[in-house]
């Protein structure tokens, strides 16, 4: 690991003033995912923004009747939380089949959003990733590629999101607030957070240098059986091979994002008008444009099938 100076930020705005004019800072909560990162000198950040002390670890209900869950809530706190058992299950569902209990103690539920990919070519040093080291290739295209992206991918990444919690979100319409270095607020529905890698897979998200944050917000519970089913080579602690997030109402209509398949979450709004049709029907829409490698072609089929246990469970 190399060496890096640190700070406790005083306030949101001054956190993302400080890492807007600091390329080379990065701001740290949990650290689940940066300090492995940090030691495999994959992020070398030479400064980094300690943001624990700044009082957004809340969860609260919005005017509206939905819920703001602020940027520091424990991924435990958030799965344990009432509310979001009783209103938001597919949410409570995701976190805990996302990580160990270690993990969700010191995850938060920002640093989920941002997690970065677990290909493992993006981990080895000692290969091309345009994740990694923009511009160098991509050794999964060509390589071993079972676990990687299906749809939305590009010449340069084949790469999926590894966030349980994001498919979740997704599925939910999630609003992700922020601060910008100007103070500036905004909104960010999370359907426009994730971008596809395209020629710039190292650029993940639509955040501006120093965007901070503060929270995300659930619009008001919209009931429905609330599924989340995750697919693995191991039953405890992998990344899934396919995830579905579903909110499925007495009428078979209803929100789906999947999971494991996409530089994303992967949610296709016309294809959800295709589930009471059954799961066939809306597979073919959610992976219209799916591109699979041979090793990884199984993700077509288990996405219809996991989808169709999924509306299974739903029926009852």
């Amino acid at each position: 690991m190399k060496a890096f100076t640190y700070e406790r930020a005083s306030s949101v705005e001054a956190a993302a003033s400080t890492a807007a004019t600091n390329a080379q800072a990065k701001f740290i909560a949990g650290g689940t995912n940066l300090l492995d990162l940090m030691k495999l000198e994959i992020e070398t950040p030479t400064h980094l923004i300690d943001v624990n002390g700044l009082g957004l670890d809340t969860i609260e209900a919005t005017s509206d009747g939905g819920l703001r869950i602020g940027a520091m809530v424990r991924n435990t706190d958030l799965a344990a939380h009432t509310t979001v058992r009783k209103d938001y299950g597919l949410l409570s569902r995701a976190l805990v089949a996302g990580a160990s209990g270690q993990l969700r103690n010191k995850a938060t539920t920002a640093g989920n959003l941002l997690q970065r990919t677990r290909c493992p070519y993006f981990y080895d040093t000692n290969q091309p990733c345009n994740k990694r080291q923009p511009g160098s290739g991509c050794s999964a295209i060509g390589g071993f590629s079972r676990q990687h992206a299906i749809v939305g991918v590009s010449e340069t990444c084949i790469a999926t999101h590894p966030s349980d919690m994001a498919i979740a979100m997704r599925a939910l319409d999630a609003t992700v607030e922020t601060v910008k270095s100007d103070a500036k607020r905004r909104s960010i529905p999370i359907a426009d957070f994730y971008r596809l890698p395209g020629d710039t897979p190292h650029i993940e998200t639509v955040l501006e240098p120093g965007e901070f944050i503060t929270a995300v917000v659930l619009p008001p519970p919209v009931g429905g059986k609330q599924i989340y089913r995750k697919v693995r080579d191991r039953a405890s602690y992998a990344f899934a091979l396919i995830s579905v997030g579903a909110i499925i109402q007495p009428d078979g209509t209803g929100h789906v994002a999947v999971g494991g398949v996409a530089h994303k979450p992967w949610r296709v709004e016309a294809a959800e008008a295709d589930l009471p049709k059954g799961a066939r029907a809306a597979a073919n829409g959610i992976l219209a444009d799916a591109h699979p490698t041979e090793q990884n072609r199984f993700k077509v089929a288990l996405v219809e099938r996991t989808l169709g246990a999924v509306l299974s469970e739903a029926r009852g």
